[in-house]
């Protein structure tokens, strides 16, 4: 298994990244409270997994039901949209627009856009502008639903670009909101590419998760929507974390969640890990280079939401001197981590968590399982361990055949134990 401490970090580099930092977290708070119903994701405490393992602390952030989308991406495209919309009804009206004259979601998340029960008010001025705007990206799957929400609730047409490997459900979660699909042929570098070369073509606003020279200030308006995350556990978490594992694709996740935990506790900043896929490590590869490298396409990982072989290069850069390490691991590893979660020895630690969203926690399990890294790492009996759930069951075929349990069976057994009267 890889694993490399990062010889280009900086102990007590504190990243000057205002944009995502702590202030700017309540600020995402504040503007998605406007449209939307956003109540905290749940902080999830795993005390059997931390006993095992021999930390002091083990929590999980529970993003599985974010906003409706089951996944913490329903912060960053959506988000990152509903700013740009809100700045071109500004030029266009000649005036400040505020966030609450943007159309109310039904019942407070964007999933509740879906299908054709929901259309924006005809009579918003915002609505008006947004109508004349077209937004493009490509997506493993999360962020098109995100961005496809985001232009439902606005009024504003969203083509969305995934490859081929992108499974019919996970297609049609996105197709659900009204949005063109176009299947590229190839991986997600490639839809990436057409994504950008038919959006320039047609004067469409390309708005991409991943960074590239000349183009970082929408993926950084990404990101920061994903700050949110940090914001609440800054409310939820009993002690700072001393180690936090976030797996990464692009980067953007793990960058944000980074330099957004580093500026909340910046007196003892939590140790950043980030695990990737073996089959798609571009972060660690680029760790080992010094700089932002492509890794070779090869055969494809269940971690599909991971599956990204450049780095975003704004990511890269804010990682470069912040994480303490980088680690890969494999698709055995992510379902046995899925296992885990969904079939704990104390059903109230029942966590109902994708492939993707439980890279973190296998990484943490591979470190452990290794005494040369658990010691490198400090894992020991004072650890506060982070992980961050980051999608739930995106894909429910493939999460029954995973796990062996449908995701509403394991939240049916969840509920009968936190609901128990005492």
């Amino acid at each position: 298994m890889p694993f490399l401490l990062n010889p280009h970090r900086l102990p007590a580099h504190r990243p000057a990244a205002p944009a995502l930092g702590v202030a700017a977290a309540g600020g995402v708070a504040r503007l998605l409270d406007a449209a939307l119903r956003n109540p905290p994701t749940p902080l999830r405490t795993l005390p059997g997994i931390a006993r095992r393992l021999g930390l002091a602390q083990l929590h999980l952030k529970d993003e599985g039901a974010r906003l409706g989308l089951k996944s913490f991406k329903a912060l960053g495209g959506a988000y990152a949209l509903i700013r740009m919309v809100l700045a071109a009804a500004e030029t266009t009206l000649g005036r400040p627009v505020a966030p609450d004259e943007l159309p109310r979601a039904p019942d407070g998340t964007l999933g509740s856009l879906a299908g054709p029960r929901f259309e924006p008010p005809a009579d918003s001025p915002v609505v008006a502008v947004a109508r004349g705007l077209t937004f493009a990206c490509a997506t493993d799957g999360n962020h098109g639903q995100s961005v496809a929400a985001g232009a439902r609730l606005t009024g504003a047409r969203a083509v969305i670009f995934v490859h081929e490997g992108v499974s019919a459900e996970r297609r049609a979660a996105i197709a659900r909101f009204g949005a063109e699909m176009r299947v590229v042929p190839g991986t997600y570098d490639d839809a990436v590419a057409q994504a950008l070369q038919v959006s320039q073509h047609m004067g469409w606003t390309l708005l991409s998760d991943t960074s590239w020279p000349g183009y970082a200030a929408v993926p950084l308006q990404v990101m920061q929507g994903y700050t949110l995350m940090t914001h609440e556990l800054a409310a939820q978490l009993p002690a700072p974390p001393t180690h936090v594992f976030l797996q990464a694709g692009v980067g953007g996740f793990a960058a944000a969640l980074a330099v957004s935990l580093t500026d909340a506790f910046g007196a003892s900043p939590p140790a950043v890990v980030v695990v990737e896929p073996s089959r798609a490590a571009c972060l660690l590869a680029s760790a080992q280079a010094g700089r932002s490298v492509r890794v070779p396409e090869g055969e494809p990982t269940v971690m599909s939401m991971l599956e990204c072989f450049e780095p975003s290069l704004l990511a890269w850069d804010l990682l470069r001197p912040l994480a303490a390490a980088f680690m890969t691991v494999e698709d055995a590893d992510a379902l046995a981590a899925m296992r885990t979660l969904a079939h704990p020895a104390d059903p109230a630690e029942i966590v109902v968590c994708g492939e993707s969203g439980a890279a973190g926690l296998a990484g943490l399990e591979r470190a452990c399982a290794d005494p040369s890294i658990r010691d490198a790492l400090g894992l020991g009996p004072a650890a506060r361990v982070l992980l961050i759930g980051t999608e739930s069951a995106t894909d429910e075929a493939r999460f029954l055949e995973a796990v062996g349990d449908t995701p509403s069976a394991l939240h049916a057994r969840l509920s009968a134990v936190t609901h128990r009267p005492a």
